[in-house]
């Protein structure tokens, strides 16, 4: 099973996906791949998130696969039947965290205030997601957390774009951003996967 903290190194930006056609997932995930990027997280918002999971898992080895927006257990074990690799959830309840324990799935717990995230470092994690990251504080409130809480990794995703996240990734415990814009909803919908190889392989030179 691959770490969380193993999962955030594999490149700077790990691609926000809300997807309604299953059938868009794997030319989505190829564009992704060719665009240099090795993780994905498609949230469970949509009717056809699980059945895309479960597309690309099947066909897109090269590609690691998350289920976001996990709030309790079903869906942690709906992602896991499905093929997806680790769970991200938006905040924590103590329902999320079992539902993954009980999967057999690395968590990326959500968090958006300081007791929240020492709670989670007491339970065992060392890498969070910040979420909604430019609402709740933005880079300087992520900033301030590398002293206090020493040896945290945060994942800030919410309200980034390509030029924001080079101010997150210049931060010490910031090694990756949750970005929506490589792959909006509506440019999957058009099947504008040539835009989507571009966006990737910008997002991807972050890295540089």
């Amino acid at each position: 099973m691959t770490s969380i903290p193993d999962i955030l190194a594999m490149g700077p930006v790990m691609p926000v996906i809300v997807i309604d056609d299953s059938s868009k997932a794997v030319p989505l995930a190829q564009a992704l791949i060719d665009g240099g990027i090795r993780t994905i997280e498609i949230t469970l918002r949509t009717p056809a998130a699980l059945e895309s999971i479960r597309a690309v898992a099947d066909a897109c080895p090269d590609i690691l696969i998350g289920a976001g927006t996990v709030t309790n257990e079903a869906l942690a074990t709906s992602a896991r039947d499905a093929g997806a690799r680790f769970l991200v959830s938006p905040g924590t309840t103590d329902a999320v965290i079992k539902g993954a324990a009980d999967a057999g799935l690395p968590l990326l717990p959500g968090a958006a205030s300081v007791s929240e995230i020492m709670r989670l470092m007491d339970a065992g994690f060392s890498a969070i997601k910040f979420f909604p990251a430019a609402a709740a504080g933005g880079p300087s409130f992520v900033k301030s957390l590398a002293s206090p809480l020493a040896g945290l990794q945060v994942c800030p995703t919410g309200g980034i774009s390509l030029d924001s996240a080079r101010d997150w990734l210049s931060l010490p415990n910031v090694p990756c951003v949750g970005g929506s814009w490589i792959a909006p909803q509506t440019m999957i919908s058009a099947g504008d996967f040539r835009t989507i190889i571009a966006n990737a392989r910008a997002a991807a030179a972050l890295a540089d």
